[in-house]
């Protein structure tokens, strides 16, 4: 019975863990995510998305679904209005299974325009997929907060 107990005492910490670890990575992928956006890295940014990903960012008047269309967004949005920064408020991960997770949030992001510092509050879902490559942002939506 002591054996049996062990054994499945394991099974269940090796699914919990196997669940974990997917989160995990997508997680790092958003904090580099936040990272590249405050040093307006566009490259590094664009490093993140999968060729194939469709795009909404706050200030998107269309679905992107380009890698350029992304590049355009990126480059108005980080090279203007600097310094900017992202933090992430609060969030809560899905894992819908060892390869997809669902990253959505609370967030705020700051940039600045003649000297004064803007402050936007938003909201963000980012869909993370593990390709040959890593694991690639395939999907993100940033919108405002309603006042």
């Amino acid at each position: 019975m002591r054996i049996l107990f062990i054994a499945i005492s394991l099974l269940l910490s090796l699914s919990t863990s196997s669940f974990a670890a997917p989160a995990d990575e997508a997680l790092q992928v958003a904090q580099r995510w936040t990272k590249a956006f405050t040093e307006a890295d566009v490259e590094g940014i664009l490093g993140l998305y999968e060729p194939d990903a469709l795009f909404m960012g706050t200030l998107s008047k269309a679905v992107v679904t380009t890698p350029d269309g992304v590049r355009k967004y990126f480059e108005a949005a980080l090279l203007n209005d600097r310094p900017r920064t992202a933090k992430v408020i609060e969030h809560s991960t899905a894992v819908l299974s060892d390869m997809a997770v669902v990253i959505t949030g609370l967030d705020v992001v700051t940039g600045t325009r003649d000297g004064a510092t803007t402050t936007s509050n938003g909201r963000f879902t980012f869909v993370i997929v593990k390709k040959p490559t890593g694991w690639k942002i395939v999907h993100y939506h940033r919108s405002a907060v309603p006042a």
